[in-house]
């Protein structure tokens, strides 16, 4: 079985995301959708939240026979892929500035443990420019957040914000 970790944030899931999801299903037989917890930053959802939003918005998505889990990490990358028999590391980039930062981590990552491979995939051109901080920014500034989260987050993102 080929196991590939997804890594990020997933503050919130974006299209962009769902369409790396849909693109890794076709290399590997399961992928765990792994939640960073980062202490240091302060998320707009709960882990749990993200997790479960995670959830629902996978059954939506095409993937085949591939396997897809939600699970959450602190610590190493590496090691958390290695406790989990994955075999590789699914990063998406969107720009050269997103390889260059990439680069230096998948490298880092392989010298940490040389057994796991880092793939790096492009999203469709219409989610090249899509990211969860933009999403974030948009969203707060009053934007329209149609055709870049799926509706389901876009819902709970005003949830949220009007429970304030």
């Amino acid at each position: 079985m080929r196991r590939a970790i997804y890594p990020g944030s997933f503050d919130p899931v974006t299209n962009g995301h769902l369409d790396i999801i849909e693109r890794g299903c076709k290399l590997f037989d399961e992928i765990i959708i792994a939640i960073l917890v980062n202490p240091e930053k302060t998320p707009f959802f709960t882990i749990e939240e993200r997790q479960e939003m995670l959830a629902q918005v996978l059954e939506e998505i095409e993937h085949g026979s591939c396997r897809l889990r939600v699970d959450s990490f602190e610590g190493l990358l590496v090691q958390y892929a290695v406790a989990r028999q994955a075999h590789a590391i699914v990063r998406g980039i969107r720009a050269i500035s997103d390889y260059e930062y990439e680069l230096q981590m998948a490298l880092m990552n392989r010298r940490l443990e040389p057994t796991i491979e880092t793939v790096f995939m492009m999203p469709a051109e219409a989610y090249s420019y899509v990211s969860s901080r933009l999403v974030k920014e948009v969203f707060l500034l009053g934007g329209e957040l149609g055709g870049l989260v799926p509706p389901l987050v876009e819902a709970r993102m005003k949830e949220k914000v009007a429970k304030g």
